[in-house]
């Protein structure tokens, strides 16, 4: 099995210089440090987590919700119940990805639902095999929430492409969605 890592490009970069107080440059100078990364690396993540997410949070109106909140919310939901929450997120998914990206297709859908979980510390992974396109979602909130997420990317792919099959493998804590979308798909480029 060819299992080749969904890779993005290599991008320009230009070296820039900010005043910071010193209070500020020597917390992020211990927190590289403990996290075994450069100073460098750590500001880099923190300003691409602000372009990509943390700049629309208030505009879109989301607000931090501790996980053991959403665990022990997602405990005793029914199948109905996932369903009436699926039909509401789903006009929200589309107003935030259009607002967020300026158009609503199923590559900036993707892109938009991959910087959500990278700003919400879940892990996710997309790999791709020849023509097929795995997306790992690991959550660590429960069953409900990985039948929650398996609808909700199966009605995402359907809405955009409602002929393709799709395989879902789901645990308490990991889902793996798999989907033809063919070995040049690549949802950061549109």
């Amino acid at each position: 099995m060819d299992v080749k890592t969904h890779l993005t490009k290599k991008e320009k970069t230009r070296t820039v210089t900010y005043r910071l107080p010193v209070k500020l440059v020597e917390a992020l100078e211990t927190d590289a440090m403990q996290q075994g990364i450069s100073q460098n690396v750590l500001v880099r993540q923190i300003l691409e987590k602000y372009i990509q997410w943390d700049r629309f949070g208030d505009k879109i109106g989301m607000i931090p919700v501790p996980k053991d909140i959403l665990q022990s919310l997602g405990v005793n939901l029914e199948n109905q119940d996932i369903n009436i929450i699926v039909d509401l997120l789903k006009p929200i998914i589309k107003d935030n990805v259009l607002f967020m990206k300026g158009k609503y297709d199923l590559k900036r859908c993707i892109e938009t639902l991959e910087e959500y979980m990278r700003a919400s510390g879940m892990k996710s992974d997309h790999r791709v095999e020849g023509s097929l396109h795995h997306f790992i979602i690991q959550h660590n909130l429960g069953a409900s929430w990985s039948l929650f997420t398996e609808q909700l990317l199966a009605e995402i792919f359907h809405e955009f492409l409602p002929e393709k099959k799709i395989k879902t493998e789901t645990t308490e804590s990991t889902i793996i969605t798999t989907i033809s979308l063919g070995a040049d798909f690549d949802e950061h480029e549109y």
